[in-house]
């Protein structure tokens, strides 16, 4: 596969060229002029996967089957290399399809053909949460008083430890959905703000929690509070705001919105044995991956929707449709997340790159680029993730595979399909500000490059 040289130089332009399918890869010249390049398969620059999350851009991207097939009549032990003849052309426009000659050096054959593209690297304008946050932002202020107020303790660790993860700049989507939810179905009480300060402490626990468990050393672009005080305090300081957490469930005096939550907890901490049990296991399914998603992840954001409606006493179909939002993009989210953490940036991912492949997780990407995989590919993954031997160079070859075999863009196709999900669930709503803001959390959610 070819390597990021080419995208550095080429800037916004992607480079596919297919020759025949056992000519071995080479690393292209940096030059373009009369540059050599065995490409086998779809190669994109990986930084342009997280911005390609958006359905609007993915006819742009020439892929393998748009492309002739020059057949060499090179034997298997002589390699036929398509030259580019002329240079591509400057990068003017702000995207488009190139076209180059290609030559066969075995029968000088010449084909003019698309060989790049200009992805856009932007966001979509709309893929933003500000909508949501400038509607919830009332209620927000009243949530974090409630967050200050309940991680007060005598032992002085506690809100050190606490304070340390709440304050370290999450965006806090989960308590707003429970917010947004309330104020779309209609609530007109106060128990929603301490149900949204509930969901805020689940999370904050399960973090605390999850970086011991990965023995993970940043969190949100800080060191984790296991790095600061220790495993123990961070397990016993998690327990302390699950502990909080039930006691406002309790205060707010709904029996079911205290049985989707408290469930919550227990499916949560299931899905998080179902990732241990799969940890370093490369057989690990799609079906089996996604079902330790939805428990994980996507179970919080179920629940964090639906208690809105409930306790708004609303109609068992709008109690489903919340949920359904919340099930899927929580899905969607972890997809998107999983596709970062070979794609992304540490400084906005608030962890380093890789960090899922050096602890071995099995996640969405690997699953895909392992079926696919040849037998010498599925070694690699087997040494690296189940043995645990990774060298220096083993996390570029890892992308490199993911990219031969679209592992990482499928994985955002499949995103796009849970989101899809999320908004349809929304379609039982009539339209309003507060609709069209979580329109807006889902398109960001797919989009987001942090």
């Amino acid at each position: 596969m070819a390597k990021p040289g080419v995208g550095e130089e080429l800037a916004r332009v992607v480079i596919v060229i297919v020759i025949d399918q056992d000519t071995p890869l080479q690393e292209p010249e940096r030059s373009l002029d009369n540059a050599h390049v065995l490409v086998q398969h779809h190669v994109m620059n990986i930084g342009a996967v997280e911005q390609r999350a958006d359905s609007g851009n993915q006819n742009e991207i020439v892929g393998p089957n748009q492309f002739p097939q020059i057949n060499s009549p090179a034997s298997a032990g002589n390699r036929a290399a398509l030259r580019i003849v002329n240079r591509l052309p400057p990068l003017a426009a702000p995207r488009g399809t190139f076209y180059c000659t290609l030559k066969d050096s075995a029968n000088s054959a010449k084909v003019e053909t698309s060989v790049a593209v200009i992805v856009p690297f932007e966001s979509p304008q709309n893929a933003s949460i500000e909508p949501l946050v400038g509607l919830v932002a009332a209620d927000m202020e009243r949530v974090n008083a409630a967050i200050l107020q309940r991680t007060g303790s005598e032992v002085t660790m506690i809100p050190e430890v606490a304070n340390h993860l709440i304050s370290s700049g999450g965006k806090r989507l989960r308590p707003m959905l429970t917010l947004a939810m309330a104020n779309l179905t209609g609530y007109s009480g106060d128990g929603h703000i301490k149900l949204a300060a509930s969901v805020e402490f689940m999370h904050t626990a399960t973090l605390l929690h999850d970086d011991v468990v990965d023995e993970s050393e940043l969190r949100r672009g800080k060191l984790s509070a296991r790095m600061l005080w220790g495993n123990e305090a961070s397990v016993l300081v998690g327990d302390f705001l699950l502990g909080q957490a039930f006691r406002m469930m309790v205060e707010v005096g709904s029996l079911r919105a205290l049985d989707i939550l408290s469930s919550a907890a227990a499916t949560i901490a299931e899905g998080e044995v179902m990732q241990l049990a799969a940890a370093k296991n490369t057989a690990t399914t799609e079906d089996e991956y996604l079902a330790v998603i939805r428990g994980k992840t996507a179970e919080l954001f179920a629940a964090a929707c639906e208690v809105g409606p409930v306790i708004a006493g609303r109609p068992k179909a709008e109690q489903t449709a919340c949920r359904s939002v919340g099930m899927n993009l929580g899905i969607a989210f972890q997809l998107v997340d999983d596709v970062l953490d070979y794609g992304g940036k540490a400084a906005k991912l608030g962890k380093n790159i890789g960090d899922d492949f050096r602890e071995g997780k099995i996640t969405l990407p690997v699953v895909l680029a392992f079926r696919r995989g040849n037998d010498s590919e599925r070694k690699f993954w087997v040494r690296a993730l189940e043995r645990g031997e990774i060298g220096d160079s083993d996390l570029d070859h890892a992308i490199g595979l993911m990219t031969k075999h679209r592992a990482l863009e499928d994985t955002i196709n499949r995103a796009q399909h849970y989101g899809a999900m999320a908004v349809d669930a929304l379609a039982l709503f009539p339209s309003s500000p507060m609709k069209s803001a979580l329109e807006q959390v889902v398109a960001f959610c797919l989009a987001r490059s942090h």
